[in-house]
């Protein structure tokens, strides 16, 4: 009997381990099935994270009372009409900024003769027709020819002759053929239109320029860390004296890196200010993503900084955090996304979690024109109640859902960012998300896709300093062409110590020219 019991128990042991073998296999399914549905929405499904309508308006307290309708009551129809009134000089308003050339037609005096009688004929109206001409690039020579003087009487009298020469404006790049506008035609190219630089060589040829991309990167380089560096110093100076700041960064391919392979990725860092302060964007290239960087960047800063849930931004020191609800709530859209496609969706719990989410940004969207005081005031009244909800919510979730599934990492990750993703009721002046940073680094991610990489740290830190100057110039609403051009012929003639007349060039001065200035709404 003993050995009969010690056999069923053996089995039983069995049975159990099998069970739990099982169990942990089917959930791991469950995980793979939900990584594969979520890559085939990235690939396949639309982008967006928007969600519907009818989901903002939901009440995340009395969903029921607000959802039923007295019984017997049917939803009225009405119908509306309404007159359409076509708006007129919209498309003109839209060219008012750009130069006019009007090109006449009329007939010659001999021509001014009526068919019928004979009698002259009088101007009685005219016909417009507007175009729009497309001059494109040109290329010239420009030759700077300096006079040099002597006087003729001390050249026969005296020992010795007084030379005076005539005052010339130094060179953007001396011993090189580029000019302040070649040079920022280059840079312009390259880190606003995201035009490589071999296709630049090809353009220029067409207008019977052959110049090397060697030589445009020569040009670049020397621009940025001759004329650009001391400007981008200059503004992080000014970006250092805020006490709100947002960072994100991504990465960049560097394929000459001492002391690392091609393949390893190197990082580009993103530190720009928020809603308070002149708008300045400024990019910083390093090696690695270690915490250290920021740190060091953001050294003296003392305030709030926005970022994502990356941990090496707790390594900046003086700071308090504030993070990203735009980070929660995506995850949450994943974990919905990836369900399977016969799964109703209302009434699981990624979508509970999204709606809480989207709760605190409808509140955000309402006090888009408000004061910091009056935001603050509202957050406390309105979004407060909601996180404290939502964060009863997430410890019930949590011994209910797999960890390493899709809605156990949003769960957890908005567990372990609690403190910094309530940050944002402390000030007004503090934003629900990160989106500004993101916003600002997306720029670079796009140009990258064209030019893939940079070959050298020293042509990577080049681009970090002429990115930052271009994308501070276009949030100042600096057209980057006109702007860079303009530098370049204003730096080479100040002294590198001169600190005021290098305030006078910021992308924010009231002193930069009209010329310089954008008036429609695109870069």
């Amino acid at each position: 009997m003993e050995t009969r019991a010690a056999t069923i128990e053996n089995y039983e042991a069995k049975i159990e381990k099998l069970e739990q073998q099982v169990a942990e296999l089917a959930a791991k399914l469950k995980w793979y099935e939900e990584q594969f549905r979520l890559a085939q929405k990235k690939r396949f499904g639309a982008s967006s994270e928007k969600t519907h309508p009818d989901q903002l308006a939901l009440d995340l307290f009395n969903e029921a009372e607000v959802l039923a309708t007295p019984e017997g009551e049917e939803p009225l129809t009405e119908k509306i009409t309404y007159e359409r009134r076509k708006q007129t000089g919209k498309r003109e308003a839209k060219l008012d900024h750009l130069p006019v050339e009007t090109v006449t037609y009329e007939l010659g005096e001999d021509e001014r003769v009526c068919s019928c009688c004979g009698g002259a004929l009088h101007e009685m109206s005219t016909e417009t027709r507007n175009e729009i001409e497309i001059i494109p690039a040109q290329a010239k020579w420009v030759q700077h020819v300096r006079k040099v003087y002597a006087c003729r009487r001390c050249e026969r009298e005296e020992i010795r002759t007084p030379i005076v020469t005539a005052p010339m404006p130094k060179p953007v790049y001396p011993g090189s053929l580029a000019s302040a506008s070649s040079m920022a035609y280059v840079m312009t190219q390259k880190y606003v239109d995201s035009q490589p630089l071999y296709r630049q060589e090809q353009q220029l040829a067409r207008l019977g320029l052959w110049i090397s991309r060697q030589t445009l990167a020569n040009w670049m380089i020397y621009g940025a860390n001759r004329w650009l560096s001391p400007l981008m110093e200059r503004m992080r100076e000014h970006l250092l004296r805020q006490d709100i700041l947002h960072a994100d960064e991504t990465t960049l391919q560097v394929l000459r890196e001492p002391g690392k392979s091609a393949e390893t990725p190197s990082y580009l860092w993103l530190y720009r200010t928020g809603r308070t302060g002149p708008p300045i964007v400024l990019y910083d290239y390093q090696p690695t993503r270690n915490g250290v960087h920021p740190r060091a960047f953001l050294a003296g800063f003392k305030g709030y900084l926005h970022v994502d849930g990356y941990s090496g931004y707790h390594k900046v020191q003086g700071v308090t955090l504030v993070g990203c609800w735009a980070h929660a709530r995506r995850k949450f859209d994943e974990a919905l996304k990836a369900l399977p496609a016969g799964q109703p969706k209302t009434e699981t719990a990624a979508q509970q979690g999204l709606a809480f989410c989207n709760e605190l940004f409808a509140i955000e969207r309402e006090l888009k024109d408000a004061s910091p005081e009056e935001r603050h005031t509202v957050r406390m009244e309105r979004s407060k109640p909601i996180l404290e909800a939502y964060w009863a919510w997430l410890q019930k979730q949590r011994s209910r859902t797999l960890p390493k599934s899709l809605l156990g990492q949003a769960i957890t990750y908005s567990l372990n960012q609690w403190e910094k993703l309530t940050a944002f009721l402390k000030d007004g002046r503090l934003e629900l998300d990160n989106n500004r940073s993101e916003r600002s680094i997306k720029p670079f991610v796009i140009g990258r896709k064209n030019w893939l990489f940079a070959n050298t740290p020293r042509g990577a830190k080049a681009s970090a300093t002429i990115y930052s100057v271009i994308e501070t110039a276009k949030e100042n609403r600096l057209h980057p062409f006109y702007y860079l051009t303009y530098l370049f012929e204003k730096l080479p003639q100040l002294s590198d110590r001169d600190k005021e007349a290098l305030d006078k060039l910021l992308p924010w001065s009231p002193s930069i020219p009209l010329t310089c200035r954008v008036f429609n709404s695109t870069n």
